[in-house]
């Protein structure tokens, strides 16, 4: 498999988004890299252009049309700059014959890429081709400890929850707790939960709570499928917490919950139940309440 979704037509409207932002001069820059690109295909010009970007095209920030983001769905620009957008679309312009040249080609750019560099080829995983060739090089990226790299990787990005085995994907996830990542941006939080994820993060909320610190409220989230006899203590301490997101956050989770018990304690706050069921309630207005 090559690419995953119709890249000629992503490729065009990308290009069209980024003449649109330009300056003359910039769009001069841009047109004579491709023109070299396509006459002569010498990667040490596509690495060099890849690299010149910020000076010749600025950082401006990139603003999308609500019809432009719905076409690129479900790749999202959100806070992007031109050249991160440029490096984007560049990296379309990479030939596929050869797949080995193409993996070639890009894990060199990877291997060389400065902080901004690796924040845009993070970013594009969902548009390279032969996804299924990069999962260990995004299981890699989760090791770092650059901030925007990791969000490059964890917020709407829908390659990880697509593409990375269970271990993978639970360290991406129990990481975006530990360095305090808006967790509710991260693409396929509910399709990808599972009993061992849950039971680590239940153990990251007991080492929390024993610690005197605040346990993130959407951790339960990814609990609430899977409450049962052995978390409900749990689930309880966070019902009577004094914190209302908390307590937003457990009725969120029993109202998911198909345990008895935690469908018996929501009935407990039958205002709470009515506010899930008509959608005031939602882990999305959590996740606003908690980043304000």
């Amino acid at each position: 498999m090559g690419y995953a979704y119709d890249e000629r037509r992503i490729s065009t409207l990308l290009h069209q988004i980024i003449l649109r932002h330009v300056p003359d001069t910039a769009e001069k820059w841009l047109s004579a890299q491709l023109t070299a690109w396509l006459q002569q295909g010498a990667m040490q010009q596509f690495n060099l252009a890849f690299s010149a970007a910020p000076r010749f095209l600025g950082r401006t920030e990139v603003q999308l049309s609500t019809a432009e983001q719905e076409a690129l769905h479900p790749f999202v620009i959100n806070d992007y700059t031109l050249d991160r957008l440029f490096r984007v679309w560049w990296l379309l312009q990479l030939p596929i014959q050869d797949k080995s040249a193409y993996i070639r080609a890009l894990e060199n750019l990877f291997m060389a890429a400065e902080m901004n560099e690796q924040v845009a080829l993070y970013g594009a995983l969902p548009l390279l081709a032969f996804p299924e060739e990069w999962t260990a090089r995004t299981a890699e990226g989760i090791r770092s400890n650059i901030g925007v790299v990791l969000e490059a990787i964890m917020l709407d990005n829908p390659y990880p929850a697509k593409y990375l085995d269970e271990a993978a994907w639970n360290q991406l996830v129990l990481k975006a707790f530990f360095t305090e990542k808006p967790v509710h941006r991260i693409t396929g939080l509910d399709e990808r939960a599972n009993p061992v994820l849950a039971r680590t993060l239940i153990d990251l909320a007991h080492e929390r709570w024993a610690a005197g610190r605040v346990v993130h409220p959407l951790l339960w989230r990814l609990v609430a499928p899977f409450i049962s006899e052995t978390n409900f203590a749990d689930i309880e301490r966070v019902w009577f917490s004094e914190q209302h997101a908390e307590r937003e956050a457990a009725a969120l989770a029993c109202f998911s919950s198909s345990y008895n018990p935690a469908r018996e304690l929501l009935g407990k706050r039958p205002d709470m139940a009515e506010d899930i069921a008509t959608g005031k309630l939602t882990w999305e207005t959590v996740a606003r309440r908690i980043n304000g």
